[in-house]
């Protein structure tokens, strides 16, 4: 075991999976000489070289159309949208072809593509650097992914890249360097499609990842001094969400809240409160909760960043109110 960051996980991830399979390739903008802007992918371009690590114009569009068209070619690209607020200009590309070619050609073809989209609040980013951009790819076809913690991170970016089918990698900026884990040195996958339960508890189940997943422990941890044990679940996947865990949790505590940092109206908080609605009804004895970031554009001024996004206090006010109901 090894204590790591998440971005040093990410990044042994990368140097890892290039040196066990040829056929993976980095690129985006500024990966190979700078290292990337977060420096995630330091030291690949030195040790594999520029045909495989590869500088990109400013272009996403065309850095996920070239991601297609290598993946389709017998190569697994791992692509880098440099702020995940980028990601839009490809939105062809991912949800039009990326995600249809395997279906369209009747499983002859795969799309064999990881790509990584730093993002999240909290960091002074800003209305174009501090989006949560992850419900805009609720698309068949495609797989969303999002680690919390530097071991899910490295064990998430390795079965991502040696998936089949094209998968995005959401990775949160404010957890890059403000985390550390011991992970172990030995090969480990960790499995897409499985969430993790982060916390036990028998009262209510709080639903969350990434940033928003220290936020609902820090709350779970202020609740138990009320006598209220929350269970806590890491999505780890998005899309599609492994159903069976969070039914397992909320069908025992029969109280759910949901957490997440983008805006609640057309997050993904909203599936899963419809989706425990439609098939665990009777089972609830409170209505599903959304803690979310506000239907506004993201604020740049920290004290408004702080007013945006989900809070510790927020979070346990929240469940008050639920296990109230």
């Amino acid at each position: 075991m090894k204590e790591v960051t998440y971005i040093q996980a990410i990044n042994d991830a990368l140097h890892e999976e290039m040196e066990r399979d040829p056929s993976v390739i980095i690129l985006g903008e500024d990966v190979g000489i700078y290292g990337g802007v977060f420096k995630a992918t330091y030291g690949l371009l030195e040790k594999f070289g520029e045909e495989r690590v590869i500088d990109t114009p400013i272009a996403e569009s065309m850095i996920i159309g070239v991601s297609v068209g290598a993946a389709l070619s017998g190569l697994r690209p791992v692509a880098e949208i440099q702020f995940a607020d980028f990601i839009s200009p490809a939105f062809d590309q991912l949800v039009q072809q990326a995600a249809k070619l395997h279906w369209r050609n009747n499983g002859a073809l795969n799309v064999p593509m990881t790509v990584r989209c730093p993002y999240g609040g909290g960091v002074g980013g800003g209305v174009y650097h501090s989006q949560s951009v992850e419900a805009w790819f609720q698309i068949p076809g495609l797989i969303v992914v999002s680690p919390s913690t530097p071991y899910d991170a490295k064990g998430l970016l390795k079965a991502a890249i040696r998936c089949e089918d094209p998968v995005l990698y959401f990775e949160h900026k404010k957890l890059y360097r403000s985390i550390k884990e011991e992970v172990p040195e030995e090969e480990y996958i960790v499995p897409i499609r499985k969430a993790r339960i982060a916390r036990k508890g028998k009262d209510v189940t709080l639903i969350s990842f990434g940033l928003m997943l220290y936020r609902s422990l820090e709350a779970a941890l202020k609740l138990a001094e009320e006598g209220i044990e929350a269970e806590v679940i890491d999505l780890r996947t998005l899309y599609p969400m492994d159903k069976e865990t969070i039914f397992d949790s909320v069908g025992r505590t029969r109280r759910a809240v949901v957490i997440h940092e983008a805006p609640k109206m057309g997050g993904i908080g909203g599936e899963i409160a419809a989706m425990l609605a439609e098939e665990l009804f009777w089972k609830l004895d409170a209505p599903v909760k959304r803690i979310a970031g506000l239907d506004t554009p993201f604020p740049f001024a920290p004290t408004m960043e702080n007013y945006y996004l989900p809070s510790t206090e927020k979070i346990v006010q929240g469940v008050r109110e639920t296990c109230e109901a």
